[in-house]
């Protein structure tokens, strides 16, 4: 009996040892299994981390790019916009102070024109009391009545002709009317103040005398 024991504990003995040489390779694959995957898992996330890193680090790269040369170009319009306005500013000034002086000069051409005739008058009235040089003084006014004429006419100013001509309005200021026998009604008889054109302009009216109609 005691031998039968013993060969059972024997076995059981034997059946242990198998029991656990089989149970110790599955624990060991198991646990083999679990360690890759939860390092794959971890790589994973890494990897996809590390992607969503390197997209983003290149958006925000492009758009820093973007925002930078908009800046620049930004800038830039400023700075042409600042300069275009100093430029007008100038522009500004210099056609105020142009016609400023346009105004305030304007007849200094005309004037440098008629100071010789000034000096010829001057001339003439030194020698008006010399009865001796009646007629010099005479042809020296002649002279500066025709030069004094030749500047007006050289700056567009015309002597309006009236007599004999019809009576017009646009023209011509009647002051009074007379009848006179063989004229026809409403002519110009007479010039009482000579009247002027400036360029296409009437600057004044010739005062005249009209025939009568013979309605009065």
């Amino acid at each position: 009996m005691s031998k039968d024991r013993n060969d059972n504990k024997e076995k059981n003995k034997h059946k242990d040892e198998n029991k656990i040489e089989i149970e110790r390779p599955e624990k060991k694959e198991l646990k083999e299994d679990k360690i890759p995957d939860e390092q794959q898992e971890t790589l994973n996330e890494a990897a996809s981390e590390k992607s969503i890193d390197d997209i983003y680090s290149g958006e925000i790269i492009e758009l820093k790019d973007k925002t930078d040369k908009l800046e620049k170009e930004v800038a830039d319009y400023k700075d042409r916009l600042v300069r275009k306005m100093a430029e007008f500013e100038n522009y500004k000034r210099r056609t105020e102070n142009d016609q400023v002086n346009l105004l305030t000069y304007a007849a200094e051409s005309f004037i440098v024109k008629i100071l010789p005739v000034y000096d010829d008058l001057e001339r003439s009235l030194q020698h008006i009391d010399d009865e001796k040089n009646i007629d010099a003084v005479k042809e020296g006014l002649k002279m500066v009545f025709n030069k004094f004429g030749k500047i007006l006419d050289e700056q567009g100013v015309k002597k309006i002709e009236a007599k004999g001509k019809p009576f017009d309005h646009n023209f011509h200021e009647a002051l009074m009317q007379q009848k006179v026998e063989g004229v026809e009604p409403h002519t110009v008889l007479e010039e009482v103040e000579p009247g002027y054109m400036y360029k296409d302009k009437v600057i004044r009216h010739t005062k005249v005398i009209v025939s009568d109609d013979g309605s009065n």
